[in-house]
This record gives structure tokens, C-alpha cells and sequence, in this order.
């Protein structure tokens, strides 16, 4: 059996060394030319890094993140509303890992060509469109060095390629752009004080108005007891169109950090990290609607590809994770590829449609928002502010999203 893979992203990544685990060949493409160390942090969930433990992963990625020990909420002001353990802490068996996206994709990238050989990844070759018979599907690809297009021909072919997936808009064309939220995002790196525990996950302020999200990505602290920090800051805007949703985006200072002077939340300067961040990114914050299929023969999608979703709960990296290792499992298990295909799609996509659907509603920002509109200028006691059973409400709505899998 023979898999074509669309996309050298995360996804693809780990399913092509999960497709090698179970003796399935594989080999990936991706329209990039140099596939580079490119975007800021990520999440992964404790299940999502048992998967990639499963494939012999547990100490390089122990190398690249931080094992998360807890999340934290704050009010703008920088006082507690909530807090809970993660990952270990919390009594799973792996960690949850805060780790840079960029780092992660190498490090996969570097087990696929160890594993697979050098040419299992080739990059330069973007998909434009396939065809499939009973016999196989043949996908044509253009050469983007030679400008010709060149044909490669699997059992199976699988949309790795992330929300602007070519695969997806041939298996659905017409579909139009992502949905956009009214929320615009911007995100970067930086060097910054150690804060909280040091394996901290930091939140204040509510998607409402601006919300700030923070962890540090670098496992061993420089000498100065800095470390490097991902940030995220979230601006409610409507009028920020989805169209634009491209990740490598330059953002301005100037257009985000209005926003934020003036926070101190848990011994972070907001303002201050965000200042001294190098290079900004800016997108909106976007999804697409649920598919009621990802399988068309022996075409399939997976990860972005087949459900983009708000970044929330830290799941569009783990579900893609969690993709890949059943899709190859449903691969191992059948004769027929195209039967393996629709196998995988039965397991994988009421849940991660539920995700989807799940982080629209936000009810974690309705909770934050009902604590600025109650203490504009801030609280002593979350006691005062919040009900037990709002508080209560705060861990249900985080579970809701991140134990699904």
C-alpha cells in the first residue's frame, strides 16, 4: 500500500511516520520550497503527546517544550479569577507541552527523514487536482522549479495541506473562505521574566474586549533566569475579515499595543513583551463550517484540512495528532484503502466536529466577561464576583473542549 500525503505540516508529518509504524509506505509533498522553522507557540494535550510518545517521540519532544504544569486567569488588572493544574499535575500519564510550532515541525520532519529515507519529504510540489478508479487515485501536482505539472499515482491520498487546503477544495469546491469570529489576533515571541511557576499557562482579560495569552516555550532558562514566552493577544474587532487568514503575516506595534499599555498580570509587563517582540504576526481569528465528509473514495482529509478550528482549548494541533495515528491504525486493520478511509472518518469526525462547534460558543469568555462588566476596576475576592457555581463553570467549559478525542 502506497500513501500520498498533501502537506508537511504537523500532520502530515506524524502521519507519515505513523503510516511507516504499521509497514504502510508513504511519502509527503508540500507546495513550500524550504520548509523552514516558521510561526510562534503551540499546545499540545497530554493525549495528543502519549501519540507521538507511541512513536518513539517522548524525549526529543521532552527536549523542545515545556511540560505544563497549570493554567491561570487573570482580570486585566492582573487578578486571580481561576486556576487549575495541567498535564502531569493534573494526573494524566504524559504532559501537556508548551512548545515552539516551528521547532516541533523540524523535529518531525527530521524522524520522517530518518525513518523514510531522505526523499519520503519533497517540497516544491503543489497539488492541483486527482483522479481515482477502482485501481488507485493519481494525483497531478505541479513542479514549481520546472513549472510542469507531474503525476503521482497511490492507493490513498490524504489532505494535509491546513485551512486553505487545496485537497478539500476539490473534494468540496464552491466552499468560499473561512469564517471569520470578529476577533483579531496577533502573536509573536520574545525574551521575558520567568512568571508564575515558570510552566505556567497565563490568560487575562476576556475575548470580549482584549484578551492576553501567555507561556513560556523554551524548556531551560537562560542564565539571566529569562526564558522565551509566546503571547497571544486577542482584539475583538467585527470588522476583521477571515479572507485575510494567512499565518505568516507581518502585524504592526502600533496596531496592537494600544490595546494592552498599562497591563501588569502575575509579574508580566504586556505591554513590555509585547514591545520587545521582534517579529509580530496577525490574522484573524477563523474556522470553517463542519463537512458532513472528509472521504471521497480514496481521497481523504485531515488536521486543518478537515476541521479548522478557533484556537481554544489547545486542540487544533493535538486532534491532528490524534488524526494521523487513526487514520494509520484504520489503515493497518484494512485490505482496502478506500474502506480504511471511511473507517477513519466514522471515528474521527462527529468528535472533532463537536470541537469545532464547542469553541465557537466560547463559554469560558462569557464567565470572563461577566467578570469585567461585575468589577470594571478590578476585585480583591473572585469570591465577591462569582458565583460557586460560575466558578465551578470556568473548569467545566475548559474540560468541555480539551478531553475530547
Amino acid at each position: 500500500m502506497r500513501v500520498l500525503i498533501v502537506g508537511a505540516g504537523i500532520g502530515g508529518l506524524t502521519a507519515a511516520l505513523s503510516l511507516h509504524a504499521v509497514g504502510v509506505e508513504a511519502v509527503v509533498i508540500d507546495s513550500v520550497r524550504d520548509l523552514r522553522p516558521l510561526g510562534v507557540g503551540i499546545n499540545l494535550l497530554p493525549h495528543a503527546t502519549g501519540e507521538l510518545s507511541e512513536l518513539g517521540l517522548a524525549d526529543r519532544l521532552a527536549a523542545l517544550g515545556v511540560a505544563t504544569a497549570e493554567v491561570v486567569h487573570l482580570d486585566r488588572f492582573g487578578n486571580e479569577i481561576w486556576r487549575e493544574p495541567r498535564g502531569l499535575a493534573a494526573g494524566h500519564r504524559w504532559p501537556q507541552y508548551s512548545v515552539h510550532r516551528g521547532e516541533l515541525q523540524v523535529m518531525l520532519l527530521a524522524a520522517v527523514r530518518e525513518r523514510l529515507g531522505p526523499d519520503a519529504v519533497r517540497t516544491g510540489l503543489r497539488f492541483v487536482d486527482a483522479t481515482q478508479d477502482r485501481d488507485g487515485v493519481r494525483a497531478r501536482v505541479l513542479d514549481r522549479d520546472r513549472d510542469v505539472t507531474v503525476d503521482f499515482e497511490a492507493d490513498l491520498l490524504v489532505g494535509a495541506d491546513g485551512l486553505h487546503s487545496a485537497v478539500r477544495a476539490h473534494l468540496h469546491p464552491g466552499e468560499g473562505p473561512p469564517r471569520g469570529s470578529g476577533i483579531r489576533m496577533w502573536r509573536g515571541v520574545a525574551v521575558a521574566e520567568r512568571f508564575l511557576s515558570g510552566s505556567s499557562m497565563l490568560f487575562a482579560g476576556s475575548n470580549h474586549a482584549a484578551k492576553f495569552v501567555a507561556y513560556p516555550i523554551s524548556p531551560t532558562p537562560r542564565p539571566d533566569n529569562r526564558t522565551l514566552v509566546n503571547w497571544v493577544a486577542e482584539v475583538r474587532m467585527p470588522e476583521a475579515a477571515a479572507e485575510t487568514a494567512d499565518w505568516n503575516r507581518t502585524g504592526r506595534l502600533a496596531d496592537v499595543l494600544p490595546f494592552y499599555e498599562g497591563w501588569q498580570c502575575a509579574g508580566v509587563d504586556v505591554g513590555g513583551l509585547i514591545a520587545s517582540t521582534e517579529h509580530i504576526l496577525e490574522y484573524p481569528m477563523v474556522d470553517r463550517d463542519p463537512l458532513p465528509h472528509w472521504t471521497s473514495g480514496r481521497i481523504t482529509l485531515l488536521g486543518d484540512a478537515a476541521h479548522p478550528m478557533y484556537p481554544i482549548g489547545s486542540n487544533g494541533g493535538s486532534q491532528t495528532i490524534i488524526d494521523a495515528r487513526v487514520l494509520a491504525a484504520e489503515l493497518a486493520r484494512a485490505d482496502d484503502p478506500a474502506e480504511a478511509a471511511l473507517a477513519y472518518e466514522s471515528a474521527r469526525l462527529a468528535p472533532v466536529n463537536e470541537i469545532v462547534l464547542a469553541n465557537r460558543d466560547m463559554p469560558m469568555d462569557r464567565i470572563l466577561r461577566t467578570v469585567a462588566e461585575r468589577a470594571p476596576t478590578g476585585f480583591t475576592h473572585i469570591e465577591d464576583v462569582l458565583t460557586p457555581d460560575e466558578l465551578a463553570a470556568l473548569s467545566t467549559a475548559y474540560t468541555r473542549t480539551s478531553t475530547i478525542r
